[in-house]
């Protein structure tokens, strides 16, 4: 016994929609017609921003976008950093895809306690979101590679010191011509008061080495010579005194035998240095 398949019965086309006044038959269908072609209305939902204040310094964005998309999907995230040295300031902000998600994040972990740090979260009114609030956001963060603290922490040479002192002079100056041209009559020290001063030496024969050093160099002598005037040469010559002294004065026992028949004079080479004034008076 051979079973028949039976066909089952196709649908009836659906039925068109009529008017119910004959005359009014083609003004309605146009109507039918433009409801059909009208977009489905779909129900957005509008992002809410949330806004997270003492942050521990150790979270990034990874971490935060991990912890708070347990509550919903978040669209983007922009964690606020330093621009010298690269570590977090400690805020950021959050855009979830729905307010009232949000709203519920700002409930729910405000004054919460994370890594020994109460956190602030805020609801953000749509009216004080700014437009460029997160502008670079979707970038990656990538760390200074000489970070200003490392800059000025380091140990600077002498031409980079010298480069530094002249820079903040050359800023102290200018500010200093901008308070003048403003009518602003104020001194300060500043920087310049820091500064040593150089210390001009007029005296040549000054020497700066830590050696003492006899100055009896050939151009110290020729200066020397040249400043000696022509007639002073003959009162040098004769600024030698004899003294002569009796033969036994300071000599031996066989000395002074020898010497009773005969006084021998002993000549001693005395050189005075140049009379003063009061002598040239007497």
């Amino acid at each position: 016994m051979t079973e028949t398949a039976t066909s089952r019965p196709a649908a009836p086309p659906p039925k068109e929609l009529l008017a119910l006044d004959p005359k009014e038959e083609s003004e309605f269908r146009k109507k039918v017609q433009a409801v059909k072609k009208r977009p489905k209305k779909v129900s957005s939902l509008s992002p809410g921003v949330v806004y997270v204040a003492h942050l521990p310094k150790s979270l990034g964005e990874k971490e935060l976008k991990i912890y708070f998309q347990q509550f919903g999907k978040i669209l983007r995230l922009r964690l606020a950093r330093s621009k010298k040295t690269g570590s977090s300031k400690g805020y950021a902000f959050l855009e979830f895809e729905c307010d009232e998600v949000a709203k519920i994040v700002a409930e729910t972990m405000n004054n919460y306690l994370m890594r020994e740090r109460l956190i602030k979260c805020q609801l953000m009114p749509p009216e004080k979101v700014h437009q460029c609030l997160f502008s670079g956001s979707q970038r990656k963060f990538k760390e200074p590679t000489f970070p200003a603290t490392q800059r000025y922490n380091m140990v600077h040479t002498a031409e980079g010191t010298a480069k530094m002192t002249s820079k903040l002079l050359r800023k102290e100056a200018k500010l200093r011509k901008r308070l003048a041209a403003s009518g602003v009559d104020y001194e300060f020290p500043g920087f310049a008061a820091q500064v040593p001063k150089k210390i001009k030496t007029d005296n040549a024969d000054v020497s700066t080495c830590s050696d003492i050093t006899p100055l009896c160099t050939p151009s110290v002598l020729e200066r020397r010579k040249s400043q000696i005037r022509p007639g002073e040469d003959d009162e040098e010559e004769d600024d030698e005194v004899t003294v002569r002294l009796p033969a036994g004065l300071g000599l031996g026992d066989d000395e002074e035998a020898e010497g009773d028949s005969s006084e021998e004079e002993v000549d001693c080479v005395v050189v005075s240095e140049e009379p003063s004034e009061g002598d040239k008076a007497e």
